[in-house]
């Protein structure tokens, strides 16, 4: 699951940045834009709520799994690029860890005895 990840981390970054730098050429008012209108305003709090529960999930599991203390700095990421970016690079990174965790405990592991 990594590369997927990873591949919808790239997707999240560019496709949210293309049209933020859009926003900005235009001279637009990007918060007033969130809540521009009833079912703006619904998407914009939804996302919000997701932003803020992703990275309660992404600190408390990288602290839970024992990975890197920069787990943190995908928080302040995620309102500087995009959640949709910096959610997606820490389940590639989550894969990863847990992968070579699971390696690291298989090669440890004695070798099975055969009668």
């Amino acid at each position: 699951m990594r590369t997927p990840y990873l591949v919808l981390a790239v997707i999240g970054g560019a496709g949210t940045w293309f049209f933020n730098l859009r926003s900005m050429a235009a001279g637009e008012d990007y918060v007033a834009g969130w809540f521009a209108s009833a079912a703006s305003s619904s998407a914009a709090v939804d996302v919000i709520v997701v932003a803020f529960v992703a990275c309660m999930f992404m600190v408390l599991e990288g602290r839970r799994l024992g990975m890197s203390r920069a787990v943190w700095l995908l928080v302040p990421l995620s309102f500087v690029v995009a959640i949709a970016f910096t959610f997606a690079l820490f389940l590639a990174w989550r894969e990863h860890h847990l992968l070579r965790s699971t390696d690291a405990r298989a090669a440890a592991l004695p070798e099975p005895v055969t009668p």
